[in-house]
């Protein structure tokens, strides 16, 4: 009895043992994390509640300063004036669309569509571009002719190069024509545009390439390439002008499953450029004659490049038969314009290495665009077909050549449009001020005045030089008693007197000639 005693004493302190190193344990573990939990705070923020954070945009997206949005707003006013000077109207559109009216019109490119959350029992997305919105728009108003523009933001959820103007939030500046027309006159005027826009803003050397989607599919057709294979191929060639051929065959072959010998077909075709005497070559060409919509493509460049030479602008455009733009609502004539001057804006150091050296360097694609006249069909009940054609304007990468410009040149850009400051010479007379730059900005004036009672002469000077306010109107008590206003020049410091009932004309006149 008394050994059973012991052996039970003797397993109770073992158990008594056991639980206080499962204790101990338990303390250990739950200091370590309480441990890691405190390091956390810490990162996060301290005890006074406040959270700590980067301050940063979110990837693929800036925040424009006042300069740059000067800059930006003058490529504006350029691209919206041209649509305007074509007879375009603009419309707009929401920022996002229900998903399914996004859902299988970009081909491989759908993958970068940014989805919503489920919001009210809607499944949302955010528009990937300004056409697919266009023709919703047209298919639910009923709408059968329109000559259009759209100027908005768009969203990609792709990995942007942002140095080279490539964003996930983004503008577009849209130019559509819609409707039942002849042949190949709107499809000229939307290149003409293309042209005159690039031309007006002085990019430097420029080329839009021109092809159309059935002769691409009728060139695969004739080289081999199944149908099914067709958008998925087309989408591969349109890398040529990031890759060199020999990838882009790799990716045939390997990845789409084309023969080499079909690639190699391929091959042939896309490194051919011209005008309309290559249209011309290929209507005799072997193989390609035997494709009815390749002939009817052909047909129809002859027939652009003839209206193009009527527009004056066939020293810019090249029939390029390796493009071929990767969206697969485009049904006919394609186009795309790229800068080739080299000195334009910092090349990617991947293309300064491949470029031989006496041919300028592409720094990429600021124009795009084409003909969709099955687009519109898709959202219409009865199927009903508008025919459309577009171009979309690449202001992001207009905006960053631009910008790089400014910057090398020093040039000094003006942020705001004052016209005039209204400053006084001695204290005391900020009522009259006031009064003076009531009378300015109901007559229409821009006009400014410094926000103190009584600011020194030359500090309202200087504010003036450094923010390139051209006039300044300078109040004193002479001029007050003769009923005057001294009008300075800014840049040659020329003074003049001014009768008070004369002042505004006197601005408008002076702000004019500037």
């Amino acid at each position: 009895a008394a050994a059973v005693g012991e052996t039970t004493q003797t397993v109770c302190s073992v158990k008594l043992f056991l639980v206080d190193v499962c204790a101990c344990l338990c303390v250990l573990q739950i200091d370590e994390e309480v441990a890691k939990l405190l390091q956390l705070k810490a990162q996060i923020g301290g005890d006074d509640g406040k959270h700590q954070f980067v301050l940063k945009t979110a990837k693929g997206t800036r925040d424009y300063n006042p300069k740059q949005m000067a800059i930006r707003e003058r490529v504006f006013n350029t691209i919206i004036s041209c649509f305007k000077r074509h007879g375009a109207e603009t419309i707009d559109t929401p920022v996002f669309e229900l998903k399914e009216t996004l859902t299988g019109k970009y081909g491989e490119d759908s993958k970068l569509i940014y989805d919503l959350k489920d919001q009210g029992g809607e499944l949302l997305s955010l528009r990937y571009d300004l056409t697919v919105p266009f023709a919703r728009y047209l298919a639910m108003n009923k709408i059968t002719n329109i000559k259009r523009y759209h100027i908005a933001k768009v969203y990609r959820r792709d990995n942007p190069a942002m140095t080279r103007g490539r964003y996930r939030e983004f503008y577009q500046c849209d130019f559509d024509i819609a409707g039942q027309y002849d042949g190949m006159i709107p499809d000229a005027e939307c290149l003409k545009i293309v042209h005159e826009i690039l031309s007006e803003l002085d990019l430097g050397d420029f080329r839009i390439k021109v092809n159309d989607r059935r002769i691409l599919d009728g060139m695969f057709a004739v080289c081999g390439v199944p149908d099914d294979k067709f958008r998925s191929i087309c989408s591969t060639v349109d890398k040529l002008d990031k890759m060199p051929w020999e990838d882009v065959k790799k990716e045939m072959v390997n990845e789409k499953g084309l023969s080499e010998e079909v690639a190699d077909r391929i091959g042939e075709y896309v490194s051919l450029q011209g005008g309309m005497d290559l249209a011309e070559r290929l209507l005799q060409d072997h193989r390609m004659s035997q494709s009815k919509q390749a002939c009817a493509g052909l047909s129809d460049i002859k027939l652009l490049f003839s209206y193009l030479q009527l527009f004056q602008v066939t020293d810019k455009v090249v029939f390029d038969l390796s493009l071929a733009r990767g969206l697969d609502y485009y049904t006919g004539i394609i186009y795309e314009a790229v800068l080739t001057q080299a000195g334009a804006v910092p090349a990617p150091a991947e293309a300064q290495k491949g470029a031989p050296a006496e041919e300028s360097v592409s720094v990429g694609s600021v124009a795009g665009g084409g003909r969709y006249d099955g687009l519109v069909g898709m959202f219409d009940p009865k199927g009903r077909k508008v025919p459309c054609v577009g171009v979309s304007i690449g202001i992001e990468r207009i905006f960053s050549i631009m910008e790089h410009k400014a910057e090398v040149s020093a040039e000094k850009v003006r942020t705001t449009e004052v016209q005039v400051m209204v400053a006084s010479a001695q204290k005391n007379l900020l009522e009259e001020k006031l009064r003076l730059i009531t009378e300015l900005w109901d007559a229409g004036i821009k006009a400014e005045v410094m926000y103190k009672k009584n600011p020194k002469l030359l500090s309202q000077l200087q504010h003036c030089e450094e923010s390139g306010i051209p006039l300044v109107a300078i109040l004193g008590e002479q001029e007050l008693k003769d009923g005057v206003v001294k009008l300075r020049v800014v840049a040659t410091r020329e003074e003049v007197d001014i009768s008070r009932a004369d002042l505004i004309a006197e601005i408008r006149k002076r702000t004019s000639e500037a």
